[in-house]
């Protein structure tokens, strides 16, 4: 994979750099440059997803908040406008009650409501959305993390792809 191995022989700044486009933990992108080079993808993956599940919720919080909110997505962030796609098309009506309902969830929870958007409808990220609020604080953070390892995999694929 031409873009695994450009990344394996980065400079330790550039990949970090790389790896932060992934994901805002520092923590993560550290214990994934240790682990350089990547032979494959799944060894990349497997790394990632062993990070992942050693993040603190300090780390987590780190992490999330380098995500806007569905529906908002950061002005010139081509990554978060392309995964939240599903959302372009909606109506005003779907639009608006998504800002109430990721109003309400960061009230609740303190954090942007994360899911990993690709491929979803507008409707099917409301309808987690609704049916995630109601979690307590520790099933909803184990759910965010799963969420996060799912996106960190979809733009993992992505650098180890790249040209």
């Amino acid at each position: 994979m031409p873009g695994l191995s450009r990344f394996n022989t980065l400079a330790e700044t550039a990949a970090g750099a790389a790896l932060h486009e992934v994901c805002a933990s520092s923590a993560w992108g550290s214990r994934l440059l240790a682990q350089r080079p990547f032979t494959t993808t799944e060894e990349l993956f497997a790394a990632s997803d062993a990070a992942m599940a050693e993040l603190t919720d300090e780390d987590l919080a780190e992490a999330m908040a380098g995500h806007p909110p569905i529906g908002r997505p950061k002005p010139g962030d081509p990554t978060s406008s392309c995964e939240q796609r599903g959302m372009a098309g909606a109506s005003e009506e779907l639009k608006a009650e998504m800002l109430e309902l990721n109003l309400a969830y960061q009230e609740r929870f303190g954090h942007v409501f994360l899911i990993c958007a690709t491929g979803a409808t507008g409707e099917q990220m409301r309808d987690a959305l609704k049916a995630r609020i109601g979690n307590d604080a520790r099933t909803e953070r184990e759910i965010v993390r799963a969420e996060l390892g799912k996106i960190n995999r979809i733009r993992l694929t992505r650098l180890a792809e790249a040209d």
